[in-house]
Order: structure tokens, then C-alpha cells, then sequence
């Protein structure tokens, strides 16, 4: 493993290592690094007990930051990540034997939204775009979004800057610490309301992506492929309660406790976000894989020397789906 990862590995450690009664001996850990209405079928299953139902108890760590996830990952504290496609090509191409077993969203679910007084793509020139983290799956949004808006980060001197989670994001603009942010609809449609700039909504503009996805390490896959199969049958629950029309009162519960929101409007809107951005089947996206390689790859030579289709394994969700396991689940929560 890189050494570039210990010092991660260090502290958060103190998170997944705690005084506690011994663990059941199949429980599995699984972390995850964003925050967003999106995640809520993951934050649904294991509340619900869907994990436990389809045999693999699990815990749920959140760790605010890609590389803290990866690191974890890496060091065996987190057997399977709920992530985005560009901090996995980067681990990849440093070494660590990643796959990637679904993906929930495959097209770019975020929009860039600016200082009222920005209204085009040429004012951001010279400008400061707030993202979550470097690295991670904000990150490459923001750098696809600019290359949509014809800007080049180098070249039309637009600084990225980490700002946080989405709630922060938002705070940072309101501020006037950055002049643009990317947020997913429910934030950028929030801040429509109040006068600022929305330059591009690229939630609408279908280009292939990887976010909120299934990933663990090949070996686990190779030793443990029970434990992943009904992980992703726990999850594929989660999912099929959150998109049910009949949940609905309880989702958006659920959006506003982790999202720590108080305004139905805004928890409305990310139920909305959640509709329409969930792909009801979610295997890998090599499209949206590819996507992310080609631009990673412009600073990063080593994740454009990768073969994507060596990171896909979509045995599982192939095998959940011709079985038809995922169509009776939505069948039984009447999701259309």
C-alpha cells in the first residue's frame, strides 16, 4: 500500500476503532464521503434492517473526505465504499485492486451555481469554484461542468477550491469565500429562489458520470462474494423504499435528520433530485467511467494507462437482476 495513505489510515482510525462489545462476526463495514438526498436508500436500508434481512449485518461510517474513505479501504477498516468514480482511478493507478459492482447515478446530478453577479460562463474567468474536496466526486463535476462551459481551470485561471459538504458549499457562496459552487439540484434550486446565478444545470445535460456507486476490493469480491451479493440486496431495498410512492413521508424524513435541514421546500426538492437521478438498475457505467478517465487522465498520465473494464464486476447486479430479484422488489413497494 502507498505511503501516501498512512497518515489518513492514522486518523481515522479513531472513528472505526472504539470501545464497544465484539462484533458480530459477519458484520461488515461500509463507508461512505457525501452527503446528499441521493444517499438516503443507504442511510433507509440500514436503519430499516435491510442489511441484516438479506444476512450481512452492517455499520455505516461516514468520512467527510474521499481519500480518508479510500485510505480505509485500502487498510481493510472498510470493506466496501459508496463513492464516485474519480477517487477509484486514482486509487487504482496508485496500486489498490478496486471494483466497481453498481452504480446509482451515471449521469453528472449537480449544477454550478453563482454570485448573482455572474450570469455567463466567461465571468467565472479569474473566479473561485467551491467544491467539496479535491479528488473527489464534486470535484470532477466542477471540472466536467467547466469543461461543458468551455472554460479551462489552468488557462482561464479559475481557482477550485475545497469548501466541504454541500450544506457548506452553500454557506461559502452566501459568504462571498468562493464566487461559484457545485451542488445537486435541490441546493442550486434553493439558491435560484434567492437570486443567484444558476450557469448550467448539468443534471440536465446527460453527461455520462459515475457517482454514488458500489465499490470493493477484488480480493474481498473474490473471498467474500456472499457478503457483497446481499449487501447489494439490502441496498437494492433501501432503494426500492425510497423511490415508493407509498414512503415517500417517511424519505423525506429521512433527507431532513441528515441533511440537518429544516425547510420542507429544500427536503422536497431533494426527494425530487433522488427521483430522478436513481437508476433503477444500477450496474457499473463504463461510459461514465471513461468520461472520468479521459479528463483525470489529462493530470494524472497513470489513470489514463488503466483498463476501465478491468475495474467493472457486474456478475452480482447481472445475476440480481435476471434472477429477477430487483423487479420483484419494486413490484412489491409498487415502484414503477
Amino acid at each position: 500500500m502507498s505511503s501516501k495513505y498512512h497518515w489518513l489510515i492514522a486518523w481515522v482510525v479513531c472513528i472505526l476503532v472504539v470501545p464497544s462489545p465484539v462484533r458480530a462476526a459477519q458484520e461488515v463495514t461500509l463507508g461512505y464521503a457525501n452527503i446528499s438526498a441521493r444517499v438516503s436508500p443507504l442511510w433507509i436500508a440500514r436503519e430499516k434492517g435491510f442489511f441484516t434481512k438479506h444476512g450481512v449485518p452492517l455499520q455505516a461510517v461516514f468520512l467527510p473526505h474521499a481519500s480518508a474513505l479510500f485510505a480505509t479501504l485500502a487498510a481493510g477498516q472498510v470493506q466496501v465504499a459508496n463513492s464516485g468514480g474519480s477517487t477509484a482511478l486514482g486509487a487504482v493507478a496508485g496500486g489498490l485492486d478496486l471494483k466497481v459492482i453498481g452504480t446509482f447515478t451515471s449521469r453528472i446530478p449537480f449544477d454550478i451555481v453563482a454570485r448573482p453577479t455572474i450570469k455567463e460562463a466567461k465571468d467565472l474567468r479569474g473566479k473561485r469554484l467551491g467544491i467539496q474536496g479535491i479528488g473527489g466526486t464534486i470535484w470532477m463535476a466542477g471540472l466536467l461542468g467547466l469543461e461543458y462551459l468551455g472554460l479551462d481551470p489552468g488557462l482561464d485561471q479559475v481557482q477550485v477550491v475545497a469548501a466541504g459538504e454541500q450544506t457548506l458549499l452553500t454557506q461559502a457562496l452566501e459568504k462571498n469565500t468562493v464566487d461559484a459552487i457545485v451542488v445537486d439540484s435541490a441546493f442550486s434550486n434553493m439558491l435560484k429562489g434567492r437570486g443567484y446565478s444558476v450557469l448550467v444545470e448539468l443534471s440536465k445535460t446527460n453527461i455520462p458520470f459515475v457517482s454514488n456507486g458500489i465499490i470493493t476490493r477484488g480480493s474481498y469480491l473474490q473471498q467474500q462474494p456472499d457478503a457483497v451479493r446481499n449487501i447489494v440486496k439490502g441496498w437494492m431495498e433501501g432503494v426500492a423504499f425510497a423511490l415508493s410512492p407509498k414512503t415517500k413521508p417517511a424519505v423525506i424524513a429521512t433527507i431532513m435528520r441528515y441533511l440537518k435541514i429544516n425547510d420542507p421546500e429544500l427536503a422536497e426538492r431533494g426527494y425530487q433530485d433522488l427521483q430522478q437521478a436513481t437508476d433503477r438498475k444500477p450496474f457499473p457505467s463504463l461510459e461514465g467511467l471513461r468520461n472520468v478517465q479521459r479528463l483525470m487522465a489529462q493530470r494524472n498520465p497513470a489513470v489514463g494507462n488503466l483498463k476501465i473494464e478491468n475495474l467493472i464486476d457486474a456478475r452480482i447486479m447481472r445475476e440480481l437482476d435476471e434472477s429477477g430479484f430487483i423487479d420483484q422488489l419494486y413490484a412489491a413497494y409498487g415502484v414503477k
